[in-house]
């Protein structure tokens, strides 16, 4: 018997988060849907009120029950940093009614699980999400980060312990 796990994965900025969907089935990933939620410019707390409503959507089409997001890194520029960080919020908290756990990876390691090494550029990360997902035509550089995301998490383990415990419930209730 085989259990499938939906997975949303998150890459969040504050004019651009992109969202992934796969399902995890044992070691096979099947993309789903992908996309953007491209903020307006305007007032800040207007574009986090629209990634959380977005989110709340996503949430409710696709119904994931795991949720992969990046975490938020300081670089160079602390304002960008709290931006983003107030975004992934957002985001989350616009996951929260579908009752999904959340888990958070770094972006390298997300990009060491998907391309092999954490220092990836972007392109590589789309052409990589097209080739192990099977992809045609255009696919965003969020978007693909975004699925890069939920790849990590599959390939991760977490997934494959969701399924050995579902299958476990599952046979415990026959």
């Amino acid at each position: 018997m085989s259990t499938t796990i939906r997975v949303l994965g998150i890459d969040p900025g504050s004019q651009r988060t992109g969202f992934g969907v796969l399902d995890a089935s044992g070691p096979r990933l099947t993309y789903v849907a992908s996309g953007v939620i491209r903020t307006q410019q305007g007032a800040f707390a207007a574009r986090l009120w629209e990634i959380y409503r977005c989110m709340q959507s996503v949430v409710a089409e696709y119904q994931p029950q795991e949720i992969a997001i990046e975490r938020v890194f300081v670089n160079r520029n602390p304002d960008s940093a709290l931006k983003l960080g107030q975004a992934r919020g957002a985001a989350i908290c616009g996951t929260a009614h579908g009752n999904a756990e959340v888990f958070e990876y770094a972006t390298r390691e997300i990009k060491q699980a998907v391309v092999g090494t954490g220092g990836a550029e972007k392109g590589q990360v789309q052409l990589m999400m097209r080739s192990l997902l099977k992809l045609e035509g255009p696919l965003s550089p969020d978007a693909a980060d975004a699925l890069a995301a939920a790849v990590c998490h599959a390939l991760r383990g977490r997934v494959a312990a969701s399924l050995r415990e579902t299958l476990a419930r599952t046979a415990v209730r026959r």
